[in-house]
């Protein structure tokens, strides 16, 4: 008999709680609510649960310190977090990102919506970590040894940079990256520096890839994701 994942929902608004909880027993999964930052925080602790659902706007302690509580802290940091906003919190989005939360969900939405990246998530951080010299993806070939882009036997020439946030989103695909993820994760991992301009090079990337490449979405205001 297998056991159900557990997830934790912090979200003071009982409503919303009502419906993701219907939705996550139709799902099959188990769900327990706190309804504040204070004691959502010390349920991560004593629960140690599959992933958390978390509510920006919280009492007591907001949605973005809890998540850089959880994920600074060395025994929780592998729990993944899903957070909650209002489409009007970009800046709130990028900041949620930035300090390790795995996805996002705007409200209003969908039950449906919030479980498929739920299990989206979960599939992630199922998948073994590996570090792949070759990454496949459609008629396409990133040759991380040799820095090279390929279709077929075609070479297709690629700057350091474009080379450096194209391997980036292929390892998170699935994950919204911000434009300062992209950016510090290429300087953190390799030695070349690019600009600011994230989106020039994303643009180039695209026009290389061609017109019927459109596995790179934009996440207004946020960054980029990789489809899965």
């Amino acid at each position: 008999m297998t056991h159900k994942k557990r997830i934790l929902l912090i979200e003071d608004e009982e409503d919303i709680a009502a419906l993701i909880k219907l939705q996550a027993e139709v799902s099959g999964y188990k769900l327990h609510v706190e309804v504040d930052g204070i004691n959502g925080y010390r349920a991560v602790e004593r629960e140690r649960p599959d992933l958390v659902i978390l509510d920006i706007m919280l009492p007591g302690e907001n949605g973005l310190d809890v998540c850089r509580k959880i994920k600074s802290h060395p025994d929780l940091k592998s729990i993944p977090v899903v957070m909650l906003t209002a489409k009007s919190e970009e800046l709130d989005i990028m900041l949620g990102l930035e300090l390790g939360a795995d996805d996002y969900v705007a409200k209003p939405f969908s039950p449906k919506v919030l479980f498929s990246r739920i299990k989206a998530v979960m599939r992630r951080m199922k998948e073994p970590e590996k570090t792949q010299n070759v990454v496949r993806f459609g008629d396409f070939v990133l040759d991380i040894d040799r820095y090279m882009l390929k279709k077929g036997e075609f070479i297709i020439p690629i700057t350091l940079s474009e080379f450096g946030i194209l391997k980036r989103l292929l390892a998170n695909r699935g994950k919204v990256m911000t434009r300062n993820q992209l950016l510090d994760d290429i300087q953190n991992d390799d030695s070349f520096i690019v600009d600011r301009n994230i989106d020039v090079h994303i643009a180039a990337l695209r026009r290389k890839l061609g017109p019927d490449f459109d596995w790179i979405e934009t996440v207004r205001g946020v960054g980029y994701r990789f489809k899965e």
